[in-house]
């Protein structure tokens, strides 16, 4: 029976801010794959759920470069996997920009609808600050991005068979 507890921001939040400007060796990088940012976005989630999902295919879970979910790293499979997980694992809604927590997701998109970037959110006391990488940044404001829309990812908590 699944049993569910809360995120915890805090270590999410610190976590961001600890790797934000470096890479942590325990994570392959993925620039040279198009970006590293969902990576570290997935990693800053997995630090405050510290619980993966191990299901091929649609999971949510990275043991190294050649064993890890596409949800992992890919912009839209990370919001695929967090929108629709009813299994182990972080779960998520979509919110309002004024309802984004610490911890929580924004992913930026073009006018197409494609998304591209993903962002951990690491301040929101005057205005939302985040951490990325691909284009390391730490308490960068998101106003400073250019983004023809945006979606902001609320985790709600973690499932877990434990």
């Amino acid at each position: 029976m699944l049993k569910e507890r809360s995120y915890n921001r805090t270590a999410a939040t610190q976590y961001a801010i600890k790797w934000a400007l470096s890479n942590n060796p325990a994570y392959y990088n993925f620039d040279s794959f198009g970006g590293d940012c969902t990576n570290f976005a997935s990693q800053c989630i997995y630090a405050g759920s510290h619980i993966m999902n191990y299901t091929p295919d649609i999971g949510w879970y990275y043991k190294n470069i050649k064993q890890r979910s596409p949800s992992w790293s890919g912009v839209q499979f990370l919001y695929y996997f967090l929108i629709n997980n009813k299994s182990e694992g972080p779960y998520a809604v979509i919110v309002d920009e004024k309802e984004v927590e610490l911890g929580d997701i924004v992913q930026l998109g073009d006018a197409s609808g494609k998304f591209y970037h993903s962002l951990v959110v690491v301040s929101t006391d005057d205005e939302i600050l985040v951490a990325t990488h691909t284009f390391n940044a730490l308490f960068k404001p998101l106003s400073e991005y250019t983004y023809s829309q945006a979606r902001f990812i609320h985790i709600i908590g973690v499932r877990s068979y434990r």
